[in-house]
């Protein structure tokens, strides 16, 4: 029990406890775990390239959970931070990360999904990458609308070494606000059998989209604690809310 104590502290230490400071994001994120620790993983940092300064936010579902899905996560958060270092596309980085993870876990049938974006502040734009992650959600103020940030995608991470993936991108606005998560959340059932449901994560995106990003991560995760409530939690749930400032 310790020593699971420790390695949950260091994993959480992991988690970045504040959003890159660029004008004009902001920036939350969280993890609920179902043990002690997870598989489920999230981040958010700033690199420099040619163009100027992006914002990298990533959410990641390792499969299963515990101890062996946080040794994996730990794995391809080291990954991810030194392949978005290099030159290169959206693609390309989750693609390197891919073929690293494949040859380390290959003998385990362990796996991970990855949604992988990079915000472009100045150019306004959103690129991204979903590795066998579910979409995001956009809500767009103009429209009163949340559409689904989807794409082709690809396989998850470790499946296959050459597996390839799509980018897609589209403008951002000021005003609009981004939630990704994992499945832990809308798949998340109560004492009757139903589940929290993507629909609800979507209502209340749209409900408390003027407030800041941090509070609209708290309001859907205690709706959800609710939800479940006198069950614990059976799965791994992360979220992190972007909201595109004036």
């Amino acid at each position: 029990r310790r020593l699971l104590a420790q390695a949950k502290d260091i994993q959480q230490g992991l988690m970045p406890d504040e959003a890159p400071g660029i004008e004009g994001l902001d920036i939350a994120g969280r993890s609920i775990y179902c043990d002690q620790t997870g598989g489920d993983y999230y981040d958010y940092f700033e690199k420099h390239t040619a163009d100027g300064r992006r914002v990298v936010v990533v959410v990641g579902d390792v499969s299963d959970h515990g101890l062996p899905s946080a040794l994996l996560m730990t794995s391809a958060r080291a990954f991810l931070r030194e392949s978005s270092k290099r030159r290169g596309s959206v693609s390309a980085v989750v693609g390197s990360v891919n073929r690293q993870l494949t040859r380390d876990v290959q003998t385990s049938g362990r796996f991970m999904t990855l949604f992988y974006a990079e915000i472009d502040r100045g150019a306004r734009v959103i690129r991204w990458v979903r590795a066998g992650h579910d979409p995001g959600f956009l809500y767009d103020p103009a429209s009163g609308q949340i559409e689904e940030m989807g794409g082709r995608g690809g396989l998850p991470l470790g499946v296959f070494e050459e597996a390839g993936y799509e980018e897609c991108s589209r403008q951002l606005d000021a005003g609009q606000v981004i939630a990704i998560g994992t499945d832990g959340i809308w798949e998340a059932r109560n004492a009757d059998g139903r589940m929290f449901g993507k629909q609800a994560l979507q209502s209340m995106l749209r409900e408390h989209r003027d407030r800041p990003a941090v509070e609209i991560l708290t309001v859907i995760l205690d709706a959800l604690r609710r939800f479940v409530f006198p069950l614990e939690i059976q799965d791994d749930a992360t979220l992190v809310i972007v909201k595109m400032e004036g």
